[in-house]
């Protein structure tokens, strides 16, 4: 029976679990890093790291692996490139899901950059921002003491860890772009800083737009060569090339 492995961590790397596990010819694994907290992923689970792409290409070989299909996070570079090199070390078929990023419309008030520091200078002084980032992102933002930074994150920050001038508030953002709405009036916000992450999560995109609020937008890493694919339905259809290839 061919065995799968999926590095899950993002919505679609769930539905793409559920959707094989009902397969009775594969034996699907999906990986999660130790941090993420996704309930009821379909089929078995393994947590934890590899510890680098030796270690992923380990245990690829050793555990018979015959696909990997890298589902995690579009800004998740580092493990992208990790997969990609241990999938070749181990010589076991790889597909990258690469989500669509945000729509872009007419009248949408985007400025594009390359990273959190660059977005950091491109605020004007004094504005009200809201910033959607890990704390780690959040701290390019720490200088910048002239702003006021309401700051949501899913993980609290550390201890002493510097942070911007505002405010903190934890949890994952909302899909209703009303609740994005009201939280955005309530502070007061002028600017909203934002990975171009795509998917699902675009409510503060969607709430930008009504309110009229720009949004600097931080630019994805690339994704290693290699096959790549936008829809779990493209996904499918090359794990079934790859392991069922008609005679």
């Amino acid at each position: 029976m061919p065995k799968v492995m999926i590095l899950g961590g993002t919505a679609e790397a769930g539905e793409l679990a559920a959707r094989l596990a009902g397969d009775a010819r594969l034996d699907t694994v999906t990986s999660l890093a130790g941090l993420t907290r996704l309930p009821n992923v379909s089929g078995h689970v393994r947590r934890g790291g590899f510890g680098g792409p030796d270690g992923l290409a380990q245990t690829l070989s050793t555990e018979g692996y015959d696909a990997l299909i890298d589902a995690t996070h579009p800004f998740a570079g580092q493990i992208a490139r990790h997969a990609a090199e241990a999938a070749e070390r181990a010589g076991v078929p790889r597909i990258k899901l690469v989500r669509p990023g945000f729509e872009r419309l007419p009248g949408d008030h985007f400025i594009e950059v390359a990273d959190m520091t660059e977005a950091a200078a491109a605020i004007p002084e004094g504005a009200r921002v809201f910033l959607a980032a890990g704390r780690r992102e959040a701290r390019a933002f720490a200088g910048r003491k002239d702003l006021w930074c309401l700051v949501r994150m899913i993980e609290p920050p550390v201890a002493g860890e510097e942070m911007p001038r505002g405010e903190v508030i934890l949890g994952r953002p909302p899909t209703d772009p009303e609740k994005e709405m009201a939280l955005l009036a309530e502070h007061r916000i002028e600017w909203i800083v934002s990975k171009d992450s795509g998917g699902r999560a675009s409510a503060k995109i969607e709430a930008a737009r009504r309110l009229k609020i720009p949004v600097v937008l931080v630019r994805r890493p690339a994704p290693p060569s290699g096959p790549q694919a936008a829809q779990l339905e493209a996904i499918l259809a090359w794990l079934e090339e790859t392991l069922f290839p008609a005679p």
